[in-house]
């Protein structure tokens, strides 16, 4: 079976849900924090962009996908404000793990949402040579993002 942009996206989803795990647990004042941080912050980028551009541009172009599209970009800028609020504040203090946590349950909550809603939307708008191209476009353009963001 044809690989479809679905499949693509749900690999990052889990890096995503492990790293923000792996945040959570993370130990004050260490190396580890900031490491996960950071990989968590340029996978958060790298699949914002791929995913807007080879998702969610298509679906805002159908009248049927523009409320859910609209939406979960907005949810896309409030991660990255949670993420340039994390960048900014002492990585070892209390403010800095609730807004980590904050953070966490922007991530599930959008990536739930988009996993259980966003995709039968776009399932019905999108054709199976959409989504399998869709698939090979944004795995190019995240792994770039990737490159450029490390």
């Amino acid at each position: 079976m044809t690989e479809t942009i679905y499949d693509a996206l749900r690999e990052s989803h889990v890096r995503q849900r492990s790293l923000c795990r792996k945040l959570l647990l993370s130990k004050p004042h260490t190396e580890q924090r900031i490491a996960i941080f950071t990989e968590l912050r340029i996978e958060l980028a790298a699949h914002a962009a791929a995913e807007e551009r080879y998702l969610y541009v298509p679906i805002l172009m159908d009248d049927m996908g523009l409320s859910s599209s609209r939406h979960a970009l907005h949810e896309h800028h409030q991660i990255d404000e949670l993420v340039e609020e994390l960048q900014v504040i002492d990585h070892s203090g209390r403010g800095w793990m609730a807004t980590a946590h904050k953070l966490s349950e922007k991530v599930h909550h959008h990536l739930r949402e988009e996993e259980k809603k966003f995709f039968q939307v776009s399932g019905k708008i999108l054709t199976d040579k959409q989504k399998a191209r869709g698939a090979k476009q944004y795995r190019k353009d995240h792994a770039r993002m990737l490159k450029m963001l490390g």
